[in-house]
C-alpha cells in the first residue's frame, strides 16, 4: 500500500483542494495532517480570535473526513519535525502542500524540502489555493507584479481559471498514525464574544444564504455601515475554509452587477497576494516610502489608547473599534475609515494600527492587513497617497441615520438621527448627562506643527 501525506495549512477544506486531490490519485492511502506550528506562536500571530476560529475549522475538517472514512491528524510542534515524523511513521514517500506567498511560508517550504530530502521523501508544492489566480500568473511587461489595481483587474478578469475540484467521496487513512487531540474553542481564553463559528460547513452555508439574499444588492449596499450587506466571508477565506476560485465561479454563474462587484473584491485579495509575493518586505516596510516620520507609541500613547478603546470622541470611529473588539471583525468601509483616522489625522505609524488589527481580527493575515493599512497610510498601492477619509463625511455618507453608531456606542443611543455623529454640537439640554468624550478637536493645529517640525511634506 502506498501512502502520501497532505499538509494542510491555509486551506482547511475538502472542496477544491488540489494537494489532496493529487495525493489521492498518487497513493492508496493518505494522511491528512495539520501541524499547530510553534513558529506561528513565537511570531505572535496566533491571537485568541484566530485560535478559536481555527479550532472550529479543524473540528469541522475532521468531521468531514470521518464522513468519508478518514480523519485529521493534528500535531503540535515545529512543522519540519512533525511532517518528517508522520512520513516516517506511515512509510510515505511523498508530501503534498499548497504553496504560500509570505516569506514565512517560503522559508517553511525550503526547510521542508531539505528535511524530507534527507529522508528520501519528495515534496510536491502545488500552486497557492488561497487565491483565485495564483500570484505571478499575470504580470505586466517589464515587471514581476502589478503595482496598481485597475490594470491588474483587467488582466485578471481575462484569465480562464480552472474548474473547482469536487470534494473526495472517500479518504482512506492508514491505521496507527498518532495525532494530538483536536483543539476546542472552549479552551481558548480571550476570544471576542461575538466571534462567528468557523469551518468549511459554516462557510459554505453562509455563502449559500448570502448569495440568495445579499449578492444581488451587493454593488449598491456593500459600503452601507448600518445595513451590513457584506458577505462576511473573509474569515473563511483567510483560513481556506472556502475556495476563492469556487466563489468566483459561483458568483459569475449567478451574474448581475452585485456579483460583478463581489468578484472585484475577490480580485483585490489576489492583487495584494501578488504584490506581497513579489515584495515580501512590504509586510513591515513601506511599499512606496513617502519619508514620513510617524508618531510612535511613546509620542502618541494617549491618542493610540483612545483609538484602540473606541474613545476618540468621533462616534463612527469609536463604533468601528468597538465592533472589532466585540466580533473580531470590522466592516470593510470602517476599516479604511479608522486606518485613515489613525495615520492621516493622528499621524501614527501604520504598523501600530496593523498590529492592533492582527491582535483582534479573526481574518487578520499579513497580506491583506498590512497592504490595506499601507493603502490607507499612503505608503502602499493607492495612486492618491494623500487621500484622507474625513470621519464626519464618511459617517454622513455611509451611516446617515446613525444606526451603526447607536448599535456599537450605547452612550449615544438616545441621540436621534444624524445628530449622533457630532454629539459635541448638541445643545446643553440635549446633551444632558451624556457620558461620552469630547473629540480630539485640538489635534489639527498640534499635529500640523508636529509634521512641520519633523519635515513631512
Amino acid at each position: 500500500m502506498t501512502v502520501a501525506v497532505v499538509l494542510f495549512t491555509s486551506d482547511l477544506r475538502l472542496h477544491d483542494h488540489p494537494p489532496l486531490h493529487a495525493a489521492l490519485q498518487a497513493a492508496d492511502e493518505v494522511v491528512p495532517l495539520f501541524v499547530r506550528d510553534t513558529g506561528i506562536h513565537a511570531a505572535g500571530f496566533d491571537a485568541p480570535n484566530r485560535r478559536a476560529f481555527l479550532a472550529d475549522c479543524l473540528s469541522d475538517l475532521d468531521s468531514s473526513l470521518r464522513h468519508r472514512g478518514g480523519r485529521l491528524v493534528v500535531r503540535d510542534g515545529p512543522v519540519v519535525r512533525e511532517v518528517r515524523s508522520v512520513a516516517a511513521q506511515c512509510g510515505s514517500t511523498e508530501v503534498h502542500v499548497a504553496a504560500g506567498v509570505t516569506g514565512y511560508a517560503h522559508r517553511r517550504e525550503e526547510r521542508l524540502r531539505e528535511g524530507l530530502r534527507d529522508d528520501g521523501v519528495s515534496l510536491h508544492v502545488h500552486e497557492p489555493v488561497i487565491t483565485a489566480v495564483a500570484p505571478g500568473a499575470v504580470t505586466p511587461a517589464g515587471s514581476d507584479h502589478f503595482a496598481v489595481f485597475t490594470p491588474y483587474f483587467r488582466r485578471w478578469s481575462r484569465e480562464s481559471p480552472r474548474k473547482p475540484l469536487a470534494a473526495p467521496r472517500t479518504v482512506r487513512v492508514p491505521q496507527g498514525v498518532r495525532g494530538e487531540p483536536l483543539p476546542d474553542r472552549a479552551d481558548v481564553a480571550g476570544a471576542s464574544p461575538g466571534l462567528p463559528a468557523g469551518g468549511e460547513t459554516a462557510g459554505r452555508d453562509r455563502f449559500a444564504r448570502w448569495s440568495c439574499s445579499g449578492l444581488s444588492r451587493y454593488e449598491d449596499r456593500h459600503d452601507d455601515l448600518a445595513d451590513d450587506a457584506t458577505s462576511r466571508l473573509s474569515p473563511y477565506l483567510h483560513f481556506g475554509a472556502l475556495s476563492p476560485l469556487e466563489l468566483v465561479h459561483r458568483a459569475r454563474a449567478h451574474g448581475g452587477p452585485g456579483a460583478e462587484a463581489f468578484v472585484r473584491q475577490v480580485c483585490w485579495r489576489d492583487f495584494h497576494h501578488q504584490v506581497l509575493a513579489a515584495r515580501p518586505e512590504a509586510s513591515v516596510k513601506d511599499y512606496r516610502t513617502r519619508h514620513d516620520r510617524w508618531r510612535g507609541e511613546e509620542d502618541a500613547a494617549e491618542d493610540i489608547a483612545a483609538w484602540r478603546d473606541g474613545r476618540t470622541g468621533y462616534p463612527v470611529v469609536d463604533a468601528a473599534m468597538r465592533q472589532l473588539r466585540h466580533q473580531g471583525w470590522m466592516h470593510n468601509r470602517a476599516r479604511l475609515l479608522v486606518a485613515s483616522f489613525l495615520t492621516k489625522t493622528l499621524y501614527v505609524d501604520w504598523r501600530i494600527g496593523a498590529r492592533h488589527f492582527l491582535d483582534l481580527l479573526v481574518d487578520g493575515d499579513v497580506v491583506n492587513n498590512q497592504l490595506n493599512w499601507q493603502w490607507a497610510a499612503g505608503t502602499g498601492t493607492d495612486t492618491r497617497p494623500h487621500r484622507v477619509l474625513n470621519p464626519l463625511v464618511q459617517a454622513r455618507r455611509f451611516d446617515p441615520d446613525g444606526v451603526y453608531v447607536r448599535r456599537w456606542v450605547p452612550e449615544l443611543r438616545s441621540v436621534e438621527g444624524g445628530k449622533v455623529h457630532e454629539p459635541w454640537r448638541l445643545a446643553a439640554a440635549e446633551r444632558g448627562e451624556l457620558d461620552y468624550p469630547d473629540p480630539l478637536v485640538e489635534l489639527a493645529d498640534g499635529l500640523a506643527r508636529f509634521k512641520h517640525a519633523r519635515g513631512r511634506d
